[in-house]
């Protein structure tokens, strides 16, 4: 299975794709520079995964997308403190990327129940 079949990748690319354009005017190049990569990260450690021989290591990068999703909602979170992103959007990122994150535990969970088959 590719990893552009499944809805997860498919979201977290939109939202990543998203955090991009709204910071694009953005001047704290540090700030931009950390939310975009731990945006980046999440679909391409899902990516990076599925191209993997084994199961382990599927779920070995499908884990290290999750902990992406904490990071980018972390950052989001200070953006919003700081008045970088709006809350509306914020917010709206945030359930996106909970929702990713919920996605991606069923998914790890089934790869689980088929190492155990």
């Amino acid at each position: 299975m590719k990893c552009s079949s499944l809805n997860v990748w498919k979201l977290s690319v939109d939202i990543s794709s998203e955090i991009y354009f709204y910071l694009s005017e953005l001047k704290d190049y540090g700030f931009k520079d950390q939310l975009t990569r731990s945006g980046l990260s999440i679909p391409s450690n899902i990516a990076e995964g599925f191209e993997r021989y084994s199961e382990k290591e599927k779920i070995r990068f499908l884990d290290i997308a999750r902990g992406s999703i904490a990071e980018a909602q972390t950052q989001i979170i200070i953006g919003i403190r700081i008045r970088y992103i709006e809350p509306t959007i914020g917010n709206q990122w945030i359930d996106e990327l909970e929702n990713i994150g919920k996605l991606l535990t069923n998914l790890i969970s089934s790869i689980h129940q088929r190492k155990t088959i």
